[in-house]
């Protein structure tokens, strides 16, 4: 509607340059730019039943736009909003993504190759961090606390490709994920033991299983009198305990100096007098030095990606490698065996919704460089049940007025 499109025009101008006047920034405080919005544009509305401005049409309207223009993030601030998107990519300006329930849609949302640019630059204001031809790669969060993922050409070929991974944090505990159907009570009753236990516990699966979401409702467990540290490449953990310190990786500046990589996070970790040690993902060489924390007797959690939870232990092989040529197998397998408690794996199903497949123990005993596994829980038919294994550590559990046994129930048993 052109008359429509020109009078956002006009008001978008006006609102703009009182912003300028006033000295007001929209993103710092959001607040008297809604109010200011909605004056501008009854005062619009006012004056064009009497000149010939272009009629305004629907006012709500208007003041959404406006908003989102000067605000928000534009045409992409729509999906933002939306609760039920997940994630949001462009692969170019004129191919926008989102992802509901696990399952991708092109939209019709339509870009402007110089609007991706500036929209780009918007998002990464407040996170300290840039995207330029020395860093092509960016990683970073927004103010909402989505995480942002840039890569420009000519990396890419033609346009620069963004990722916007929204924190939508559905479950604060594992009893919310019990009710999303995640996983069943008695699963939920024995992670929650194994975290009070301090047993430490790697949570893995593939992209958007719902690893983080899980490990969030896993710190909940976690009593209250401990101190947390959390190591992250963006800020992601929200640990719900009131001691928590949270660190984040840092990015080199322009001259190539002062970055600040997750595995130097989890050596300053330990000198930070944790209780527990929560790393967001391993993905590199920072996995030696989690190993080396979790051996010398300090509880942590942390997830890791892979296809089954015993592809992620012996990942958990690999990566340590990653360090150096004086590292090897022959230190790192058992130095596994005897770190790693247990391995949830999340997996998400043909209808996308995301659930636990199975919980593995490790006993601690390796043999000819494999690391020997029990499964505690297991999926057949469908559903979550009860297997033969058992997890290590059974004196944490009893000294906490654990029966253990109990709460697993018999083998073979349906988990209710």
């Amino acid at each position: 509607m052109p008359a429509a499109t020109s009078a956002l025009d006009v008001v978008d101008g006006e609102v703009r340059e009182l912003i300028r006047r006033r000295g007001l920034d929209p993103f710092a405080d959001p607040a008297p730019i809604r109010l200011l919005v909605r004056e501008v544009v009854s005062d619009y509305a006012d004056r064009s039943m009497t000149s010939a401005l272009p009629a305004l049409g629907d006012a709500d309207g208007v003041v959404r736009d406006v908003l989102d223009r000067v605000a928000g993030f534009g045409p992409l601030q729509r999906w933002l909003d939306d609760p039920e998107v997940e994630e949001i990519w462009v692969n170019e300006p004129g191919r926008v993504f989102v992802a509901r329930r696990g399952r991708s849609e092109l939209t019709t949302t339509i870009l402007g190759p110089t609007q991706l640019a500036d929209l780009v630059e918007r998002m990464l204001r407040t996170s300290g961090r840039r995207v330029d031809m020395s860093q092509p790669f960016v990683d970073a969060m927004m103010p909402d606390g989505s995480r942002l993922h840039v890569v420009i050409p000519d990396i890419t070929r033609r346009h620069m490709a963004v990722n916007i991974r929204k924190f939508v944090l559905q479950a604060h505990s594992l009893d919310e994920l019990v009710g999303f159907g995640t996983l069943t009570p008695q699963v939920a009753r024995f992670l929650e033991a194994s975290v009070a236990a301090g047993l430490n516990i790697l949570v893995s699966g593939g992209t958007q299983a719902g690893k983080t979401t899980l490990l969030n409702c896993l710190t909940a467990a976690i009593p209250a009198r401990e101190r947390v540290i959390t190591c992250e490449e963006v800020f992601e953990l929200r640990v719900p305990l009131p001691d928590v310190v949270s660190m984040q990786t840092r990015q080199p500046n322009l001259e190539g100096a002062g970055e600040i990589p997750l595995r130097r996070l989890v050596k300053e970790a330990l000198r930070m007098r944790p209780s527990r040690l929560i790393v967001g993902e391993v993905r590199q060489e920072e996995c030696l030095d989690l190993l080396i924390a979790l051996n010398s007797g300090l509880p942590g959690m942390c997830t890791l990606h892979a296809n089954s939870a015993r592809e992620a232990v012996v990942k958990m092989c690999t990566l340590p490698l990653l360090a150096g040529d004086n590292i090897g197998h022959a230190f790192v397998v058992p130095t596994v065996a005897a770190s790693v408690d247990l391995v949830v794996h999340v997996g998400t199903d043909a209808t996308g919704h995301r659930r636990v497949r199975e919980v593995v123990a490790l006993p601690g005993r390796a043999e000819d460089g494999v690391i020997e596994t029990a499964d505690v829980f297991t999926t057949r038919e469908g559903r979550l049940v009860r297997a033969d294994g058992y997890p290590p550590h059974p004196d944490r559990y009893a000294a906490l007025g654990i029966d253990l046994p109990a709460l697993l129930g018999e083998p073979g048993r349906w988990s209710a």
